[in-house]
């Protein structure tokens, strides 16, 4: 059976392991086993915290094999985006150049650099190794974490955005990047998102271009890339467009990928999930039961917190009849209750 859970310290070898083969772009997820350190310790401090507000905490989430002990994806809530040092973005904006008396009126697209987006709680750290891809258990990887957020929603705030890693080459290069960054840094897009893993994208972004950039100066490949979505990072695009989240109004500051984002109330797996009281079924076995439909159950808890993918017959208004297995895996009894949305 394979469960979403809290990171824990014991993890850090397989975290490292998906880590090493995460996409260029996911600086959230250095390959770097003393960044990783600190990320799994600030994680385990933020689930064991007394939280009544959103502030610097962040969340960490691996998903398991719980037969062979072995991590196949793992997957991150940021808190409070820029809750130490502002979250960069570029906005898209149009400005008007207008002459009355040669009678012309053009519509400019422009990019601003901004930190609009900062406060709000920010997905990341999505990975699943290849197999998974486009698997149900891509979705229990990536709105596990957002039924956590259902469930104590008082550690996060009223909106949620998530940067999309958007289009590099085979080779690794970026056109958006060199189009912009490349002129502000002698390095190339991979050594830059690798800096920013093991540092910080901030004190890059600052040294970024302040005035507005007029999008047709840009080359045309870099125009192109803008809003594109590199091929690894398909899986998590589609599953947080399907989620209700909107795209459009902010790019990466780097890549020129698309930065998501959503009123937590608007989010599928969050406005259409319920709670409900379990019933053990000691006739089921097995994570999946016959006939029914494919859930997303959550326990509800916090430094126990479980998530997992279940085949139910269930219906509204009635209690949700586990097997054996699945409440173990859930860590709950007969009577509890436990949080669920439909795939």
């Amino acid at each position: 059976m394979l469960v979403m859970r809290p990171a824990q310290m014991a993890d850090l070898g397989e975290v490292q392991r998906l880590a090493a083969d995460s996409p260029i772009g996911v600086t959230s997820l250095p390959d770097d086993v003393d960044r990783l350190t600190d990320k799994i310790a600030a994680s385990e401090a933020s689930f064991a915290a007394e939280v009544s507000f959103n502030g610097e905490e962040i969340y960490f989430f691996v998903l398991e094999d719980t037969e062979s002990g072995r991590l196949v994806g793992c997957s991150g809530i940021v808190a409070s985006a820029g809750y130490s040092e502002p979250f960069y973005s570029f906005r898209n904006e149009t400005f008007v150049h207008a002459s009355r008396e040669l009678k012309i009126h053009n519509k400019i697209h422009v990019l601003s650099q901004c930190h609009d987006l900062t406060g709000n709680s920010l997905l990341t750290s999505f990975y699943v190794i290849p197999e998974l891809v486009g698997t149900h258990w891509s979705e229990l990887n990536s709105r596990g974490r957002l039924l956590f957020v259902a469930g104590h929603p008082e550690r996060f705030a009223d909106s949620v955005v998530t940067e999309i890693v958007g289009y590099s080459d085979e080779n690794g290069d970026s056109p958006f990047w060199d189009a912009i960054g490349r002129n502000f840094f002698d390095l190339n897009y991979a050594e830059a998102e690798r800096l920013c893993g093991l540092k910080s994208r901030t004190f890059l972004a600052e040294l970024m271009p302040h005035y507005p950039i007029y999008v047709p100066l840009l080359p045309d490949a870099a125009q192109e890339a803008m809003g594109q979505v590199h091929p690894r990072a398909q899986i998590t695009f589609d599953i947080l467009m399907r989620e209700g989240f909107e795209t459009d109004h902010y790019i990466d500051i780097f890549d020129g990928g698309p930065t998501l984002h959503a009123r937590v109330s608007s989010i599928r797996s969050i406005a259409q999930s319920r709670l409900v009281p379990v019933k053990i079924d000691t006739v089921q076995s097995g994570d999946l039961s016959k006939g029914g439909r494919l859930y997303l159950v959550a326990n509800g808890q916090l430094q126990d917190y479980r998530a997992v993918l279940l085949e139910l017959d269930w219906a509204p208004g009635k209690p949700v009849n586990l097997s054996l297995e699945a409440a173990e895996a859930l860590g709950v009894g007969e009577g509890a209750s436990v949080r669920i949305v439909a795939v």
